[in-house]
């Protein structure tokens, strides 16, 4: 009977890893203030979304070294469904500011957007890279 159950978890725990949420990859930002851009791996922590920088450029394209990679950069997001994303938070590092987010997934093009009480600030439409 152990060997039945220990089965079943184990059978739903791989069906949990295959439905991989349709966000997960990596995102290539809008420019920031500055120019710059960077590439989010967006992927699974816990039961919640959440993005970390892991390459930086600078505004002509070239990779650069930033303090900011390995920095999470979105957090605690849950997928609503309908490509609908909301409930996390975005940091945006230019301005070292963190906002309630909200994002859209259309495809490979991710619209990204953050509040700060009334002011709310346009991420733009990020694209997928991977």
């Amino acid at each position: 009977m152990k060997k039945i159950v220990l089965g079943a978890v184990f059978g739903f725990a791989l069906a949990g890893m295959a439905a991989a949420d349709p966000v997960f990859g990596t995102w290539q930002t809008e420019p920031d203030d500055n120019g710059n851009f960077g590439h989010i791996r967006m992927q699974a922590c816990g039961a919640k979304i959440c993005g970390t920088l892991v390459k930086s450029f600078d505004s002509a394209g070239a990779e650069m070294q930033s303090g900011n990679t390995g920095k999470k950069i979105v957090w605690d997001m849950t997928n609503e469904g309908d490509g609908a994303y909301g409930g996390g938070k975005i940091w945006s590092p230019d301005r070292d500011k963190t906002y309630k987010s909200r994002m859209q997934l259309n495809g490979d093009k991710l619209a990204v957007e953050g509040c700060v009480l009334l002011i709310c600030r346009n991420g733009g439409n990020w694209r997928r890279v991977k």
